[in-house]
């Protein structure tokens, strides 16, 4: 009865707010699940850029972080970009943030994490793209790092609005639905990737059987089916 009462709500009471918080997570970091984050430097970043370079794709790039908590995940993804895309000043980059938590979406605003959530960062990465905050147990994203995300409260079970994607992360966050709930994500999802877009899923999601459709690279990594064609620079 509960859980109906808080399905009539909108998505910014502050009862849904509340109830989130007692039965989601917070507990993540930046660059976790390490494998995935050599694929975005080395293969992915490497690949889109050789594709512009020969003309085969416009220099945008258009990121979704479909769970993105805090912001960890988000400012990862900006940090690999920073990093490793060639001549990324040149590019035009847009990466959304989207959770359903109020306060979690306020904290990803902030761009500060305490030490804990730092502690997989690259020396040199820390060094490059982040700042000490006034706070000396803090560290803040610089703007180079900032300038390139949004973020926006944004429920699983609804369409999204306004946009289609390059590339979607959608980790850490299906455990919580059921298979109808997951199928319905699985769908929202599909319908903002871009042909030949990539899905970056967590590898304990359990949702490969929802995913025939996409081609699958390996277990938590998917593609959109792909046509390719010359585009003008």
């Amino acid at each position: 009865a509960y859980f109906n009462h808080l399905r009539k709500l909108k998505e910014n009471a502050p009862e849904w707010n509340g109830f989130l918080q007692e039965i989601t997570t917070h507990e993540t970091y930046l660059f976790r699940d390490k494998m995935q984050w050599e694929w975005l430097r080395e293969s992915f970043l490497q690949d889109i850029s050789t594709a512009a370079r020969r003309g085969h794709r416009k220099r945008t790039l258009d990121i979704w972080s479909a769970a993105c908590s805090t912001g960890d995940e988000v400012y990862t993804i900006a940090a690999c970009i920073a990093a490793s895309l060639v001549n990324f000043n040149n590019w035009q980059i847009k990466i959304l943030g989207t959770d359903i938590g109020i306060g979690a979406l306020e904290e990803a605003r902030s761009a500060v994490f305490g030490q804990r959530a730092m502690k997989l960062v690259p020396e040199k990465l820390c060094r490059r793209f982040f700042c000490k905050h006034k706070n000396l147990n803090l560290w803040e994203a610089k703007p180079i790092l900032t300038r390139m995300t949004t973020f926006r409260q944004y429920n699983l079970l609804d369409p999204l609005r306004g946009g289609t994607f390059d590339l979607v992360f959608l980790k850490n966050v299906l455990i919580y639905f059921d298979l109808n709930s997951k199928q319905k994500v699985i769908e929202n999802i599909r319908a903002t990737m871009k042909a030949g877009g990539m899905l970056v899923s967590g590898p304990a999601e359990g949702v490969s059987d929802l995913l025939r459709d996409l081609k699958k690279i390996n277990p938590w990594l998917y593609q959109k089916h792909e046509h390719t064609k010359k585009v003008t620079k």
